[in-house]
C-alpha cells in the first residue's frame, strides 16, 4: 500500500535516523552547532532541513519524490505537476519562459491586464509580445474582476498570429470567470490557455467550490498551495493539463523549469506540498466547516446592516461563481476607509484582514481554519465612523486607473537606457519599472507604457495608505520614475 504523503514520509523517515551530516546546510540537524535555530525553530525542524540528491527521497527510480508528483497531478486532475519553492511568482515565470519556448519569437501571447507583477517580471525574462484583454471593473470598489469568454474571443480575433492566452481565475476577491468557456475560445483559435489560479488551490475539493480550473480545460494552471491549499509560504505547484497542447508544451515547460529551479529546493517546503494535497483530498469535512463559518461571518455582517458584503454586489457578465472562502467587506458603506480599518484592527483586536482597498477589506478563511465569528465582527462593529483615524468622510478615494498608451515592448523598455526623474516629470513618459499597488500586486504601470497623471496620483495615494506599499517603486513614498531615456 502506497504512503498517502510519499515524500513527506520519506523526509520525516530519514529525519528520524541518526545520520551524521557532513553535507549542507551548515547547521547539519545539530541543535549544538547553530542553538539559536535550534531554540527558534525545534530540533525536529532541523532534522528535516535536508539537502536535495538523497537517495530513498529524490534520488533513485521511482522516489517517493516522484510519486508525490504524480498524486498531486491526480489530485487536480493535471497530466502533470511541478512543485516549487518560489511560489505561483517562480510558476508565472516558468509560464512565460515556456510560452517564450513555444513558437516563433515574434507571435504574441494575449493576456489579461490585471495579472500579477510576477507576470511581467516573466514576460521581461522570455521578452514576450503580450496584447492585452482588459478585464471588467468595479469601479465602486476600485478592484478588477476577470475576462469573458466573448472578450479573449476578440481579442484572440484581433491578434491571429498569437500563440497562447493567459488569463486569471479566481480574482483577489474571489471573482470568478467561466474558465470552461475560456479554455473552449482558446482552442478554437488554436492556442492554449494558461489559467493564473494562484488563488484557485482549493478549488475542486469541495461541493461548494467552483472546480479546478485543469478539469475545466487550462492547459496550464498556476496555484500558491501556500495561499488557500494549507501548504507553507512560499510553496506552489504547476500543473499541466490534459488538452490538446499537453504534449508540446511538457518539453517547454520542463526546460523552463530547471531554468527558475532552486538548486537547493527546500524539503521542508516540498513536504508541505505533499501534506497539503493530502489535506485538500481527505478534509472534505473540515473544509466545509471553514466555509459555513465563512457563510456566517457574511450573515452577521448583512444582518448588523452597517456594512455591506462586496461579493452580493459584484455585477459583470465575467463572473460566474464566487469564492466561498473570501469574505469581502465594504466598510466605506459604514463611513470606514479599509486601509485604516485594516491597520487599527491589527493594532488593537490582533485580526488581519489580507487585503484592504479604500472601500474594503476582505477575511481568507482558509481550507480547515476554524474562525471566531463574533471576535471579527464585533471588531469591525466597533469603530465609529466619527472617529478620524478610521473615518472615509473627507477622504478623496483614487480611483483604479486606467493604463497607460503601450508605446514599447515590455522587454525592450525594461532593457532601454533609463533615467530617473521626479514624478511630475515622469508624466507623459514611458516606463522602464514594473510598478503594483500591493496587495494585490497587480501592475498599474507596466515596462513601455505611458506613465499618466492618474497612475501617479492613484500609486502615491496607496504608498500613503496605513498598510499601502508599492512593488517595484523606486522609494517609498513613490516621488521617483525610473523611465526610458
Amino acid at each position: 500500500m502506497r504512503s498517502p504523503t510519499p515524500y513527506a514520509e520519506a523526509l520525516r523517515q530519514f529525519a528520524a535516523r541518526d545520520v551524521l551530516r557532513l553535507i549542507v546546510p551548515g547547521h547539519a540537524a545539530d541543535p549544538v552547532a547553530v542553538p539559536e535555530l535550534a531554540e527558534f525553530f525545534g530540533e525536529q525542524l532541523l532534522r528535516l532541513d535536508v539537502a536535495p540528491l538523497v537517495s530513498g527521497i529524490d534520488l533513485g527510480l521511482y522516489t517517493p519524490y516522484e510519486k508525490a508528483l504524480d498524486l498531486a497531478a491526480e489530485a487536480w486532475g493535471a497530466a502533470r505537476t511541478w512543485f516549487l519553492t518560489n511560489g505561483s511568482s517562480q510558476a508565472n515565470r516558468i509560464a512565460a519562459l515556456a510560452l517564450g519556448f513555444l513558437g516563433r519569437r515574434d507571435q504574441p501571447v494575449v493576456a489579461q491586464r490585471s495579472a500579477h507583477s510576477s507576470w511581467v517580471d516573466g514576460m521581461i525574462i522570455a521578452g514576450l509580445d503580450v496584447r492585452f484583454v482588459q478585464p471588467a471593473i468595479d469601479l465602486g470598489l476600485g478592484i478588477a474582476h476577470g475576462v469573458s469568454p466573448e472578450a479573449l474571443d476578440r481579442a484572440l480575433a484581433a491578434a491571429p498570429d498569437a500563440k497562447a492566452a493567459y488569463i486569471v481565475s479566481p480574482s483577489y476577491f474571489g471573482a470568478t470567470p467561466d474558465v470552461a468557456g475560456l479554455a473552449r475560445v482558446a482552442h478554437e483559435h488554436g492556442v492554449p490557455l494558461v489559467v493564473d489560479a494562484a488563488w484557485g488551490a482549493h478549488y475542486g475539493f469541495h461541493p461548494a467550490l467552483p472546480p479546478s480550473p485543469v478539469r475545466e480545460g487550462a492547459d496550464l494552471a498556476i496555484m500558491s498551495t501556500h495561499k488557500l491549499g494549507g501548504s507553507l509560504t512560499q510553496s506552489a505547484m504547476l500543473h499541466l493539463g490534459h488538452g490538446p497542447f499537453a504534449e508540446v508544451l511538457a518539453p517547454h515547460v520542463d526546460r523552463a523549469f530547471v531554468l527558475e529551479q532552486s538548486t537547493s529546493e527546500s524539503a521542508i517546503l516540498l513536504a508541505s506540498l505533499d501534506l497539503a494535497r493530502q489535506h485538500l483530498q481527505t478534509g472534505a469535512e473540515r473544509i466545509g466547516a471553514s466555509l459555513e463559518a465563512a457563510e456566517r461571518l457574511r450573515e452577521t455582517i448583512r444582518q448588523a446592516g452597517r456594512f455591506r458584503v462586496a461579493s452580493d454586489h459584484f455585477d459583470s457578465p465575467d463572473i460566474v461563481a464566487v469564492d466561498p472562502s473570501r469574505v469581502s467587506i465594504d466598510v466605506g458603506a459604514g463611513g470606514l476607509l479599509g486601509h485604516a480599518v485594516r491597520a487599527v484592527v491589527l493594532r488593537d483586536h490582533d485580526i488581519q484582514f489580507e487585503i484592504a482597498t479604500d472601500a474594503c477589506v476582505v477575511a481568507i478563511v482558509g481550507p480547515g481554519m476554524r474562525l471566531d465569528v463574533e471576535r471579527v465582527a464585533g471588531a469591525l462593529h466597533e469603530l465609529a465612523a466619527d472617529d478620524p483615524e478610521v473615518a472615509s468622510a473627507g477622504f478623496l478615494r483614487a480611483e483604479l486607473p486606467e493604463p497607460g498608451e503601450r508605446r514599447m515592448l515590455v522587454r525592450e523598455a525594461a532593457f532601454a537606457p533609463s533615467v530617473i526623474v521626479s514624478a511630475a516629470e515622469a508624466v507623459g513618459r514611458i516606463s522602464a519599472d514594473s510598478l503594483a499597488a500591493y496587495p494585490p500586486g497587480i501592475p498599474n504601470v507596466m515596462p513601455g507604457e505611458a506613465i499618466t497623471a492618474e497612475t501617479v496620483e492613484f500609486l502615491q495615494h496607496v504608498a500613503a495608505a496605513p498598510t499601502g506599499f508599492v512593488r517595484g517603486a523606486l522609494d517609498p513614498a513613490v516621488a521617483a520614475f525610473r523611465v526610458v531615456a
